[in-house]
C-alpha cells in the first residue's frame, strides 16, 4: 500500500558552480541594464543637438517631437549594442546611429518635392557638361545661365534638394549612403569598411580645399567647429540666408567631386 505521506520525487539541487554561474549572469544582466540606462541618460541631449542640426536645413515643416522620438529611439539601439570592449568611443557610434534614424524618418516622409528633383538632374547634368568643357567647376553664374535660372533660383533649388542629399554633408555621394557613417571612426567598423571611409576622407579633405574661399569656410566651420548658420554668420559677418546660400553650392560641389571616385 503506498504511504500517502511520501513526497513526490524531487530533482536534485543544482551544483554550487551552476548557481554561482546564474548569480554572475543575472548580476552581469543587471549591471549591463544599468549600464545602459546611465548611456541613453546621458546622451539624450545630443538627441536634440541631432535633431536641430538637421531641421535648420529643412525649408518645409518638420515635427521636431517625431524626430525626437526618432532619434531616441536610434539612442536606445545604440546602447543596447554598444560594445565598449571594441575600442569606439559610444559618442561618436550613438551620433552616427541617432542621425541616421533622424534621417530616416525624413526620408520616409519625402521631403522633396518631384519638381525639385528634375530641377537638381538639371543643374547637375550642367555642372557635368560646363565642368567638361571648362576644365574646371563652374561658378555658379556659369551654372545659372545653362540651367535657365538667375542665381537667385539656383540657389533656392539647391537649398530645397539638400534634403535629397542627406540634409548635410553625409549625403554628398548621391547614392543614399551615409556619408557620415564613413567620415567618422568607428572602431567597429570591418576592416574593408574603415579602409573605404579612410580613403573617403581623403578624397572629401581634397574636395574641401577646392572649394570657393567662402564657401570653403562654411563648411569648415559647419562641420568642423560644429557652429550653426546663425553662429557661422556672425564669424563671417554676413546674413544667415547667405550662409544658407553657400553651404547648399558647397553641397552641390563637393557632391559632383565625390560622384567621380571610383
Amino acid at each position: 500500500m503506498p504511504d500517502v505521506n511520501a513526497q513526490p520525487d524531487q530533482a536534485p539541487p543544482p551544483p554550487a558552480e551552476t548557481l554561482r554561474a546564474r548569480a554572475r549572469k543575472a548580476y552581469a544582466d543587471q549591471a549591463r541594464e544599468t549600464f545602459e540606462e546611465k548611456l541613453i541618460l546621458d546622451y539624450l541631449p545630443l538627441v536634440r543637438h541631432v535633431v536641430t542640426r538637421v531641421a535648420e536645413n529643412i525649408h518645409q515643416p518638420a515635427d521636431i517631437e517625431d524626430l525626437i522620438s526618432a532619434g531616441t529611439i536610434g539612442l536606445i539601439k545604440a546602447a543596447r549594442e554598444y560594445d565598449p570592449s571594441r575600442k569606439a568611443e559610444f559618442k561618436t557610434y550613438a551620433y552616427i546611429r541617432v542621425r541616421g534614424a533622424v534621417i530616416d524618418e525624413l526620408r520616409r516622409r519625402s521631403f522633396v518635392p518631384s519638381a525639385v528633383h528634375g530641377k537638381l538632374r538639371q543643374i547637375r547634368a550642367a555642372y557635368e557638361q560646363l565642368a567638361g568643357r571648362l576644365g574646371r567647376a563652374p561658378a555658379n553664374e556659369e551654372l545659372a545661365e545653362a540651367v535657365g535660372m538667375t542665381v537667385l533660383e539656383l540657389y533656392r533649388t539647391l537649398e530645397e534638394s539638400r534634403n535629397q542629399h542627406f540634409l548635410s554633408i553625409h549625403g554628398l555621394t548621391g547614392q543614399e549612403s551615409a556619408m557620415g557613417d564613413f567620415i567618422a571612426s568607428d572602431e567597429q567598423a570591418s576592416p574593408p569598411t574603415q579602409a573605404e571611409r579612410a580613403e573617403l576622407r581623403v578624397q572629401l579633405a581634397r574636395a574641401i580645399t577646392e572649394l570657393p574661399e567662402k564657401e570653403r569656410l562654411v563648411i569648415l566651420l559647419y562641420y568642423e567647429r560644429d557652429l550653426n548658420m546663425k553662429e557661422t554668420a556672425e564669424v563671417l559677418k554676413v546674413t544667415e540666408s547667405r550662409v544658407s546660400q553657400l553651404h547648399a553650392s558647397a553641397i552641390l560641389r563637393l557632391s559632383m567631386k565625390l560622384q567621380e571616385r571610383p
